[in-house]
């Protein structure tokens, strides 16, 4: 699946800077957290608020305080995936670390995206997706590749693009708040 700018998501995550990394890594565990606390919460907007200031100290803060406020009991696998998320976000406000944690965060939430498609994901589609090949993604894989590269396509033109980073990140949390709905009902 090619982004807008013909660029697969790994060139797009090699290319971010700091401010697109962070918004990054944070995009993919928000459009995550209904798996974590089923309903909408506001545990990351003070996060959100750190990555439009491009404030490194406002940022590990902010990060710490989400933690603490998204503890809790381990829950489902995939709720323990999501936290895992969070865990690993860097205090530090450093290029390689904020690339390292949103390489973890793009596989995480393309494969917890994946398991929710009607179809199973075969091994190393998430890999392939993220190097362009999205051929066999189901509907919320394909959707949230799409929004991967979104997020950092928009963040690439500065601090306005972290609007539509957020607007798309809430959209994505519907959808896959929808879907996990959808499955309870028919369980």
């Amino acid at each position: 699946m090619a982004s807008a700018t013909g660029r697969n998501l790994l060139e797009l995550i090699d290319g971010a800077d700091e401010r697109g990394l962070a918004a990054a890594g944070l995009a993919c565990l928000d459009r995550c957290l209904p798996l974590l606390t089923g309903d909408g919460c506001d545990a990351l907007r003070p996060v959100w608020a750190a990555v439009a200031r491009g404030d490194g100290a406002a940022w590990g803060e902010a990060v710490a305080r989400a933690r603490v406020e998204l503890d809790g009991a381990d829950g489902t696998a995939d709720a323990r995936a999501v936290r895992g998320m969070l865990a690993e976000a860097p205090a530090a406000w450093s290029a390689d670390a904020l690339r390292a944690w949103t390489a973890v965060c793009s596989v995480t939430a393309l494969a917890l995206h994946g398991r929710y498609d009607a179809a199973d994901v075969p091994d190393g589609l998430v890999e392939r997706c993220r190097a362009g090949d999205a051929d066999g993604a189901g509907p919320l894989l394909a959707g949230e590749l799409r929004r991967q590269q979104a997020v950092l396509e928009t963040v690439a033109h500065g601090p306005t693009g972290l609007r539509r980073a957020r607007e798309l990140s809430v959209e994505g949390g519907r959808v896959l708040r929808a879907v996990v709905s959808r499955r309870a009902r028919t369980a």
